[in-house]
């Protein structure tokens, strides 16, 4: 098969991340070298190690979406424009030899593609948001800045599972006094 463009391998990566979205939970490898097979895609190394870096840098990617999707949690966003925004601040936080504007245009030209009406907008948008903070502060501070924001959640989400544990020791003690009154009052 002839060299495809870096324009056509974004639209067979957001392909792959698109239909890795049905396949929660599945090993990715096989994932991908099922779509692979099936519809003939090209051994590229841009697609194979965007997919990759992607799915392995999923949470910080996710994280940074949604400091700038302006009260969206990455996780809420259609599949369309999670796999569309992924890719593009993959490349603007990971990939240095693609200009951040490129990445930009590309992923609204995705959205305008396969996505909703108003995509388009929200997509620009988020990505504008991503690559002023990357000239202003850069993107190790971006990324750290997604990190804490990272480590805060697992917190909370530690506080809150073990607050859960609690009370729900707490109603077990509960239920085994009761039980204890009731069949005392039955031996009376």
């Amino acid at each position: 098969m002839a060299k495809i463009t870096r324009q056509e391998a974004r639209n067979i990566l957001f392909g792959l991340l698109f239909e890795t979205e049905f396949h929660d939970g599945e090993n990715p490898a096989a994932v991908f070298e099922l779509a692979c097979n099936d519809r003939e895609i090209p051994a590229d190394k841009y697609i194979r190690e965007s997919f990759f870096g992607i799915l392995s840098r999923s949470e910080i990617l996710d994280a940074t979406i949604s400091r700038y999707a302006n009260g969206w949690r990455a996780d809420r966003l259609s599949r369309v424009s999670r796999a569309v925004i992924r890719i593009a601040a993959y490349e603007m936080l990971f990939v240095e030899d693609i200009p951040m504007n490129v990445s930009i245009s590309q992923a609204v030209e995705l959205s305008v593609k396969y996505g909703e009406d108003k995509a388009k907008q929200f997509v620009n948008g988020v990505l504008s948001g991503l690559f002023k903070d990357i000239q202003s502060k850069g993107i190790e501070v971006v990324l750290e800045e997604a990190q804490a924001e990272l480590n805060a959640k697992a917190e909370a989400d530690e506080a809150e599972a073990v607050e859960a544990e609690a009370v729900e020791s707490e109603s077990e003690a509960v239920e085994a006094e009761a039980e204890e009154i009731s069949a005392e009052s039955e031996n009376v």
